[in-house]
């Protein structure tokens, strides 16, 4: 199994895990956290392979370690031995674009590439922005394979520069590499303009949450735009402005932008004014306020809507916080129910990885239910297709649609 040299030789480093984690490997699970290795022979470091053995001696799997991270191993393959090298990457690379392959047309050229796990990338996801590609990394074990895995992106997408980012937690260690991936490309700081099903939107690839912008929500987005003839719309949490473009473009006559971050704001202003050729968009009226939604919403009462959008951010970054969010969503869904108009419709989102879809979707029942209003519950969405999950903790997007 190939991979980046090491300055010394070392003999390969070889792991055995519990029986519990050995049992969740064989049915495709692919992380392997430190309290879950019961014998190692060496110490490794980040971006080495690690070879997973059985109980019986026998290959079992192997993966990208990472010493720092509480996912201790990032499995890569499981089943017979092969060599992890640039082939074995390069096929892994056009299987996740073939996978992609007739799922948009001309009208988009905003979707993801690779979904880190759930295309047999660890630890890494890859945007498309028209013809910028954004590279992020969320463990330092990719580190020392940039100089590996960036021709391969470049013979495969020839007309796309490259943007590298990482998560917070690894960009002291990617600072220290930086000479490792120096070719890299870094033309300017310029917003980059895409389409997303004919809508024009600018992506700060360079500093922007994520990569640049929320491709996860297209599918939502999209449904939005078809409730949207005629109500009056509020986007709570609005950010950049996807759902108010889609409702405009849908014939909302007016949509309110509501959002703490003036910069969001003033992205989505600059959104709305990229598609004033638009007919529908230009004759829809933009409001924007400036504040914290969860306060705005609780001290407004007199303010009604046809369409409310609740999409906030992660209310449970970790485990600990998966009881206050879900009640914080109830809560939420409350006060938003409380601005709809007889007639209007409630579309809200998590993205909470830590809050189950059931319990989510429980809580904004509850919450309808508790309103006293008749409601209907039109549906239910999870992840769009270029975000497939395949294993429970990347299951992290739900959405409902409720008509009162």
């Amino acid at each position: 199994m190939g991979q980046p040299a090491h300055p010394k030789a070392s003999p390969r480093l070889r792991l055995r895990v519990t029986a519990a984690a050995e049992k969740h490997i064989r049915a495709g699970h692919p992380w392997v956290f430190s309290d879950s290795v019961r014998e190692q022979n060496r110490d490794g470091t980040a971006g080495e392979l690690a070879v997973l053995f059985d109980r019986a001696d026998k290959f079992l799997a192997v993966g990208f370690f990472d010493p720092e991270s509480p996912i201790r191993v990032r499995i890569l393959h499981v089943g017979k031995p092969l060599n992890i090298d640039a082939e074995f990457l390069r096929a892994r690379l056009e299987t996740a674009a073939q996978r992609r392959e007739g799922l948009f047309d001309t009208s988009t050229t905003g979707y993801r590439l690779i979904n880190g796990e759930s295309d047999g990338w660890p630890g890494l996801v890859l945007d498309r922005y028209d013809t910028t590609l954004v590279l992020k990394i969320y463990t330092a074990a990719w580190l020392n394979w940039l100089d590996t895995i960036e021709p391969l992106i470049h013979a495969r997408f020839p007309a796309h520069q490259i943007v590298f980012r990482c998560s917070r937690n690894i960009e002291a260690a990617a600072n220290a590499s930086r000479k490792r991936f120096a070719p890299l490309d870094s033309r300017d700081n310029a917003a980059t303009i895409f389409k997303e099903n004919g809508i024009r939107f600018e992506a700060d690839v360079w500093r922007g949450q994520k990569t640049g912008f929320f491709l996860d929500q297209r599918e939502n987005r999209k449904l939005v735009e078809s409730f949207a003839r005629g109500r009056t719309v509020l986007n709570a949490f609005s950010f950049s402005g996807g759902f108010s473009l889609y409702a405009a473009r849908g014939g909302a006559p007016s949509v309110t932008d509501l959002d703490i971050s003036k910069h969001a704001l003033e992205s989505a202003q600059r959104n709305f004014a990229l598609n004033t050729g638009d007919k529908s968009i230009a004759a829809c009226r933009h409001e924007s306020i400036q504040a914290d939604a969860f306060a705005w919403l609780a001290g407004n009462a007199a303010r009604k809507f046809d369409l409310i959008v609740l999409d906030p951010p992660s209310l449970a970054k970790r485990e600990t916080e998966r009881a206050g969010a879900i009640r914080a969503y109830e809560k939420l869904i409350t006060a938003g129910i409380g601005h709809l108009a007889t007639g209007g419709i409630l579309v809200a989102c998590s993205c909470s990885a830590h809050v189950s879809t059931e319990e989510f979707f429980v809580a904004a029942r509850s919450a309808a239910r508790s309103s006293g209003r008749r409601f209907e519950e039109l549906q239910t969405t999870r992840h769009a297709p270029d975000h497939h999950a395949t294993f429970k903790e990347a299951e992290y997007l739900k959405g409902i649609y409720l008509r009162f």
